[in-house]
């Protein structure tokens, strides 16, 4: 069996990554409250109040539940008050900071 070629294993190894990466899943507003209300997860209020204490003046564009790598995690877009938009994310379940970098 003739082995691939060096490009064709770079693409192979590339969708992989992406394969991988596509596995974090969106939950719902049901869900999200089922997961609070048994103490899964912590209040979406409490994070938000975390991401745009970071950046004093921020505006909240966007905030999701996503369950990723075996855990939940917040992921909140906000404008600064400079016009960035920053992707911050959280372990939802304790609270710790995985991210915080500008959006493309």
């Amino acid at each position: 069996m003739r082995s691939l070629s060096r490009p064709a294993r770079y693409l192979a190894a590339s969708l992989l990554v992406v394969s991988a990466l596509a596995t974090a899943r969106d939950l719902d507003q049901d869900e999200a409250l089922e997961l609070r209300h048994r103490g899964t997860i912590m209040p979406l209020e409490q994070l938000l109040e975390a991401a745009l204490g970071r950046y004093p003046g921020a505006r909240l564009l966007e905030a999701e539940l996503e369950q990723e790598h075996d855990r939940y995690e917040y992921e909140v877009e906000i404008l600064t008050p400079e016009g960035v938009v920053r992707e911050i994310k959280f372990d939802a379940a304790t609270g710790e900071l995985l991210k915080d970098e500008e959006d493309d």
